[in-house]
């Protein structure tokens, strides 16, 4: 599981640095094997270990194809996807299109999600991370007037 978040630095070549605590990890659940692509919900991208990534695939190319909005999904999400492999330094190459997609230039920050990393630039997640801090109001008042969705209802950390 991948939990935390990192900032860092792209290269001037587009490069990201894959942390050391997350590369021996990340050797022992795919190899190095990764795969980086478009989040069609919030113009970040995600980066999923290879196993993962095939789970992914999967479930998308099973919606159907004659639908209009499973259709661009598949594109966007499928069609962009890169496999990528940490060099020698341990870097990835983020590519020039995947950049443009998140808005990333030099700092971004590099957000475990369980099984997936997302990537962020930096500023924007510093942005997200700020409002985060007004979600337990949020939660407080969707348990009062009966918006919790069945999900939530129950959960406790």
């Amino acid at each position: 599981m991948f939990t935390g978040s990192t900032q860092m630095a792209l290269d001037g070549k587009g490069r990201l640095a894959i942390p050391a605590r997350l590369r021996e990890r990340l050797a022992g659940v795919c190899g190095g094997h990764l795969v980086l692509t478009a989040d069609p919900t919030s113009g970040c991208l995600l980066l999923y270990p290879y196993p993962e990534w095939e789970k992914i695939a999967a479930k998308l190319n099973a919606l159907p194809s004659l639908d209009p909005i499973a259709k661009e999904l598949k594109r966007l999400v499928i069609g962009s996807a890169e496999e990528v492999e940490p060099d020698g330094a341990g870097r990835i190459l983020i590519p020039p299109m995947l950049r443009r997609f998140a808005k990333l230039e030099k700092s971004v920050a590099l957000v475990g999600q369980g099984e997936k990393f997302e990537l962020w630039d930096d500023a924007t997640w510093q942005g997200l991370f700020e409002q985060a801090a007004q979600f337990p109001q949020q939660l407080a008042a969707a348990a009062r007037d009966g918006t919790l969705s069945e999900g939530l209802k129950g959960f406790s950390l």
